[in-house]
């Protein structure tokens, strides 16, 4: 028989389903579509946790039964400017330059909401790049990874060359914040790791 879902995952994102997995969540898929435009005098970091809490109750109010939902949403902040998902070439180019041998911040915000309940997380990591050049970036975009990352890279792919340094959450900076996410699955009662654990035996 299959595992009961205990979660619906606010998000058609490949990466999030396998860190939900990494870490023994059962769940099933509903992806939402909601509008992320920035709000006037918006913060980074108020900006990515109110996307996140929405992914989630929008998740939360189409599903057909009433299980927990979670969201979640992550940006790149680089002297201040907020880094989302490139549109084309010219734009992912222009976001890893202007990493180049820099520091940078990586919100990622996670929420849970089921019904009248919500609750969210935050994860702030710092990444610093090395140089890169325009033909570092040519490359790059030629491999079709940058498409739908979060500042035009994916750490967890061929970006990770770029990365010199990293301080804070791996999992965060890949999309899902698994400790921040472990607990407040913790608080609606979800379990983790219990696929990974082996199986008892009776008697």
């Amino acid at each position: 028989m299959p595992d009961p879902v205990d979660l619906i995952l606010a998000s058609a994102s490949p990466r999030r389903s396998e860190l939900l997995r990494q870490i023994g969540v059962h769940f099933a898929v509903l992806a939402v579509d909601i509008d992320e435009s920035r709000l006037p005098n918006e913060s980074p970091v108020d900006y990515v946790s109110r996307l996140a809490l929405e992914k989630a109750r929008a998740g939360y109010s189409r599903q057909h039964g009433q299980l927990p939902s979670l969201g979640a949403d992550t940006i790149v902040v680089c002297q201040g400017e907020i880094f989302g998902k490139p549109a084309d070439q010219a734009e992912a180019e222009a976001m890893l330059l202007a990493l180049s041998g820099k520091t940078h911040r990586v919100l990622s915000a996670v929420a849970v909401s089921q019904g009248p309940c919500s609750s969210g997380r935050l994860s702030e990591t710092q990444v610093r790049f090395r140089t890169i050049d325009q033909s570092d970036c040519l490359t790059y975009w030629q491999t079709g990874e940058p498409e739908g990352k979060a500042g035009g890279y994916a750490i967890q792919g061929y970006g990770a060359v770029f990365v010199q340094h990293l301080e804070g959450s791996y999992s965060g900076v890949v999309g899902l914040p698994l400790n921040e996410t472990a607990e407040i699955l913790g608080e609606f009662g979800i379990p983790v790791w219990r696929s990974n654990l082996p199986e008892s035996t009776a008697g």
